[in-house]
C-alpha cells in the first residue's frame, strides 16, 4: 500500500509499511550549496526524494538515482513520472559497488543518504526494506567513497548526511579516497542536546580547509520547530 506524501513542492509515493524519509533527505538537500551543477547522482536514493529535490534547486541538471532495491526502483520511477522529471532524471537499478553511470569522472555532485547502522551479524532479514535502508549490508562507508571517487569530475562535491558518532570514520575514508573534507554541519534536537546528525561536504581533490558551520537546531525552546527548519520546509512544514 502507497501514501501520497507532499514536501515543498515535490510528491512522493512510498510504502506505507516499507522505508520512508524522513528529515534527513530534506536537511541534505537543503545542504547542497552549489552555484551550478550539470550532473548529479543520489547513491542509496530510496523513494527519489534528495533526487528530485535537487531537480528543483538545479533546473539545469540531469540526475541519476542509484537504487539497489527493485521495490524502491519501481516507486522512484514512478515518483519520477509524478513530478514530471522523466527528460532528467533516470533511476538505475545498481549496486553502487563498481557502479558505471556513463562517463567516468563527470560527476559535479554525488549525494547520498546512506544506511547508518553497522550490521548485527543474524539480526536482518534480507527481504526487509527498512532494515537494507538503515544498515550497511549493502552500503558501507569505503564503499561509498571509492564508488564517489570514480563518479566525480576534479573538484566535484560529495554531500553527505550520517551519525556524529561515525565522523571520525567518514572523514578518514574520504582523505583516503582523495576527498578532502570541506565543510560540515552538525544538527541537534534542541540548544541544549547533543548532535544527533552532521552534514559533511568534501571536495575531490582539493586542498586541506575545513569550514564548521554553526549548528542547526531542529526545535526551540518551546519545543516547536526553528525559524530555519521553518524556512527549509516551505509551506510543507505544519
Amino acid at each position: 500500500m502507497l501514501t501520497l506524501d507532499t514536501i515543498l513542492d515535490v510528491q512522493i509515493y512510498q510504502h506505507k509499511a516499507g522505508y520512508r524519509f524522513s528529515a534527513d533527505a530534506v536537511l541534505l538537500a537543503s545542504f547542497v550549496d552549489m552555484p551550478r551543477v550539470k550532473k548529479i547522482a543520489d547513491f542509496g536514493a530510496g523513494s527519489g526524494i534528495i533526487g528530485i529535490l535537487l531537480a528543483k534547486k538545479y533546473p539545469a541538471a540531469d540526475i541519476a538515482l542509484v537504487e539497489l532495491q527493485k521495490s524502491l526502483v519501481t516507486l522512484a520511477e514512478k515518483n519520477v513520472v509524478l513530478n514530471h522529471l522523466r527528460e532528467r532524471i533516470k533511476v538505475v537499478h545498481a549496486d553502487i559497488k563498481g557502479l558505471k553511470l556513463g562517463r567516468l569522472h563527470s560527476y559535479d555532485l554525488v549525494v547520498s543518504n546512506p544506511p547508518f547502522r553497522k550490521t548485527k551479524t543474524g539480526l536482518i532479514s534480507l527481504s526487509d526494506e527498512k532494515a537494507i535502508a538503515r544498515h550497511e549490508l549493502n552500503l558501507p562507508i569505503s564503499a561509498l567513497m571509492k564508488s564517489a571517487l570514480s563518479m566525480l569530475k576534479h573538484h566535484g562535491r560529495l554531500c553527505i548526511i550520517h551519525l556524529p558518532e561515525r565522523m571520525a570514520e567518514i572523514m578518514a575514508s574520504m582523505r583516503l579516497h582523495y576527498l578532502e573534507p570541506k565543510r560540515i554541519r552538525f544538527i541537534h534536537s534542541n540548544i541544549e542536546s547533543d548532535a544527533k546528525m552532521v552534514l559533511i561536504e568534501a571536495v575531490k581533490e582539493g586542498k586541506t580547509g575545513l569550514i564548521v558551520e554553526r549548528p542547526l537546531y531542529l526545535y526551540d525552546n518551546s519545543g516547536t520547530y526553528t525559524d530555519e527548519v521553518r524556512a527549509i520546509y516551505g509551506r510543507s512544514l505544519s
